[in-house]
């Protein structure tokens, strides 16, 4: 039986991404955000406040890329999650990773993430029913040791999610079967 649980955050795995962009300055900002999806093949959606830096960077630079989190760098995609640009002005630099710069649109790739999907910022939908911000994935780049067979391997990856439950990182891993065939045998 089921019992009635406070939490409204229900929903599990949330991914853990980390979204980059430059500052006004030209300095790096990084941000965690577990709200955020893909909402077609080439179209992710972040729902993020305007009244975060990172949305005020999209706006401005009209690009950002999103990144997966992984087990590797648990506790400086935490950190990016705690720590504010608007109060941490060196706050990408006390992480001790590293950038480059997107060939692409005007945001930075964060070096030690695995997966990087560079993103032109299309719009932000506010209100209550709003999304945030939309944006178009024109490119999608993997670190070669997390792939096998020219494709991602989830395990090798090591991809992290977040627990709203009890406010816990998991490592995401261990294939238990076969997307578009399992069910297959139920016909």
């Amino acid at each position: 039986m089921k019992k009635q649980i406070t939490t409204t955050e229900a929903i599990f795995p949330m991914p853990v991404l980390m979204i980059s962009t430059f500052n006004e300055d030209g300095t790096v900002d990084v941000m965690n955000a577990a709200w955020g999806t893909m909402v077609s093949r080439d179209m992710v959606a972040l729902n993020l406040t305007e009244t975060h830096n990172t949305v005020a960077n999209i706006k401005a630079r009209k690009g950002f890329v999103v990144h997966i989190a992984n087990a590797k760098h648990v506790a400086e995609a935490d950190y990016f999650g705690i720590v504010s640009g608007k109060t941490e002005k060196d706050k990408f630099a006390k992480s001790g990773m590293t950038f480059t710069k997107s060939a692409l649109v005007d945001a930075p790739v964060i070096n030690e993430f695995p997966i990087a999907m560079e993103c032109e910022f299309v719009e932000y939908q506010s209100g209550e029913t709003g999304l945030g911000v939309i944006g178009k994935v024109v490119a999608v780049s993997a670190e070669e040791d997390i792939m096998k067979d020219g494709k991602v391997d989830i395990d090798l990856l090591g991809a992290i999610s977040f627990d709203p439950y009890t406010h816990g990182y998991y490592k995401v891993s261990g294939r238990v079967g076969e997307a578009f065939k399992d069910g297959a045998k139920l016909k």
